[in-house]
């Protein structure tokens, strides 16, 4: 029995388009020799996109390309696509590509009655051919087929033009305006088409969002949801984060806060880098300028930082840190900083996120700031924003990148939402909350959790000062943690309290030392009297020992007196003379 080899299939060639996160999502490009068709209704962007398609193709990968029009001249092409930064005059001379406009007459199609595309391939040919074109773009479809109504025959050239681009080795586009129950006007070029790819341009709220999704891709895989996308300057920018997975290096580095006591809250050494943090609050509590405080840092370590603002203007930024004793501008001098100041009106969420995603990519930071990201619920529902938090962490944390969400609690209902929503996304949550007491309001900052690191539990009292953030001691009073002016009361009452028991104290010393000058006189005294009677007992005594010697003396004297003998006739010197 013949055995039959197993081989392995050959991966399908791509075509790269050089549009930012398309290639992406699609997995290296678009299929190589082969038609894709780009749909959508009016406004959408095909032509753009497909436009981007043949200039990125000819300058960044050596291919040229032509692009053939039914609705647009060519100087009219030229003078709309400027906008992306695209100089069509320029590629046309150097023969990179080739615009050409191909009028359509409705009224000639329906006087003879018989329609074929052989005048379009042999222009198309020709086209190809003169500057040796890799990528074709056919724009708009409908257009080769306006006032048809013969379905058998627009089948039929359909499938002719699609094999007719295969044999000719190009990668195509071809774009087709949006039907109203199928992709197409025809409904016929989703099926003929190896890839299928939607451009959706919805409003809800009255702000507009541009969606991308892949239909299908023949003999490929690709990202199967719907994916945001920016038209600007730069041109087109998908966005595919939502492809992202969870398969980061968490990293062990610290970084510090930008507040030395806040860094002795967290095990001394500030949060890991690469983490993502929330500092929450009320109005006024300080949210933005221990945001700022953090940037600044982050530029004082010559590290680069983002700063993404949806409530102030870089200006007023500028401003108010000076208050504090922050010089921002200088970080913006020299380039380590960045403001990019937006309301949250001017896109939908989705486009924000494509914003956010750029501008990261472009200026590649250390750290990246989102203040206040409570304003996104103006354009959007809390979990649509969890959503987009979601997909922006991933991102930030995929390229190592610490981020800081500051977050206003308007009342306790979007308090406890944001609080218990967003707060379960981040690594570390510091919450700013007002502490009313004797007729005042103070500030005392709570960390609700570090995630892999051991942080104090304590409450402390929050001070924004000329010269910075400062987070006071701990103290304690009778009542419990003291604040602001009762706490400044209480450590004046027990400085006092401190000054008057050194005072007490002084004086017991003196009283003291006078006793003991009192005491060692007294023994001074009783040591002289003892010394004087001890003296008179000594005197008492030898004059004792004289008298008795003195009567010794005479009763000697007496008796020799008795015996007859002077003490000048001594018996003993008469023998002596003898």
């Amino acid at each position: 029995m013949e055995q039959i080899k197993k081989t392995k299939p050959s991966l399908l060639a791509k075509t790269p388009t050089g549009i930012t996160g398309l290639d992406e999502i699609t997995n290296g490009g678009l299929p190589k020799g082969r038609p894709t068709l780009i749909c959508g209704s009016a406004g959408c962007g095909k032509t753009l996109m497909s436009m981007e398609f043949i200039v990125r193709g000819a300058t960044e990968f050596n291919e040229p390309g032509v692009f053939m029009a039914f609705e647009e001249k060519a100087d009219e092409l030229t003078v709309n696509t400027l906008s992306l930064g695209f100089d069509l005059d320029k590629l046309v001379q150097e023969k990179k590509i080739r615009l050409d406009y191909v009028h359509i007459d409705r009224s000639e199609i329906e006087e003879t009655g018989e329609y074929d595309l052989d005048g379009l391939f042999v222009r198309l040919s020709y086209a190809i051919d003169s500057i040796g074109a890799k990528r074709v773009v056919l724009d708009t479809i409908e257009n080769l087929f306006s006032g048809l109504t013969n379905e058998s025959i627009i089948r039929t050239e359909l499938r002719r033009l699609f094999q007719w681009l295969k044999d000719k080795g190009v990668t195509a586009i071809i774009t087709g305006e949006r039907g109203k129950d199928t992709l197409t006007r025809q409904g016929l070029e989703e099926y003929v088409s190896d890839c299928v790819i939607l451009l959706d341009h919805r409003v809800k709220h009255q702000i507009s969002t541009r969606m991308l999704r892949i239909i299908k891709y023949r003999g490929s895989l690709h990202g199967t949801n719907e994916y945001p996308f920016l038209i600007d300057s730069d041109g087109i920018s998908v966005l595919p984060v939502t492809s992202l997975s969870q398969g980061n290096e968490a990293s062990s580095e610290r970084v510090s806060t930008g507040v030395k006591s806040l860094d002795e809250m967290l095990d001394g050494q500030g949060f890991y880098r690469g983490s993502s943090i929330l500092i929450s609050g009320t109005a006024g509590t300080g949210k933005t300028s221990i945001a700022t405080t953090f940037a600044a840092g982050a530029c004082e370590r010559g590290e680069k930082c983002i700063y993404f603002s949806f409530e102030e203007s870089a200006s007023q930024i500028l401003r108010n840190t000076k208050s504090i004793g922050l010089d921002l501008e200088k970080h913006l001098q020299s380039g380590l900083l960045e403001i990019c100041a937006s309301r949250p009106t001017l896109y939908g969420l989705e486009m924000h996120l494509v914003d956010i995603h750029k501008r990261i990519k472009a200026f590649k930071p250390d750290t990246v700031i989102v203040d206040p990201i409570t304003n996104l619920i103006t354009i959007g529902s809390i979990s649509e924003v969890k959503s987009m938090l979601i997909r922006l962490i991933s991102f930030l944390q995929d390229q190592q990148v610490t981020v800081m969400f500051t977050a206003l609690a308007l009342n306790n209902i979007v308090q406890e939402q944001t609080d218990e929503t967003i707060s379960s996304l981040v690594d570390a949550w510091l919450l700013v909350r007002d502490i009313e007491s004797n007729g005042e309001r103070n500030r005392g900052m709570y960390i609700m959790k570090s995630r892999g690191m051991k942080h104090s539990n304590q409450v402390r009292e929050f001070v924004i000062t000329d010269n910075g953030l400062e987070l006071v001691n701990v103290y304690l009073g009778p009542n419990g943690v003291l604040t602001g002016s009762a706490r400044e009361e209480q450590m004046l009452q027990e400085h006092a309290g401190e000054v008057l028991k050194g005072h007490q104290m002084s004086a017991k010393d003196k009283e003291i030392l006078r006793k003991r000058n009192i005491l060692e006189a007294k023994i001074a005294n009783l040591k002289a009297e003892f010394e004087s009677v001890e003296d008179e007992l000594n005197r008492v005594y030898t004059e004792e020992q004289i008298k008795k010697e003195a009567a010794r003396k005479n009763r000697e004297e007496i008796t020799n007196r008795r015996r007859g003998l002077s003490s000048a006739e001594d018996p003993d010197e008469n023998n002596i003379e003898e």
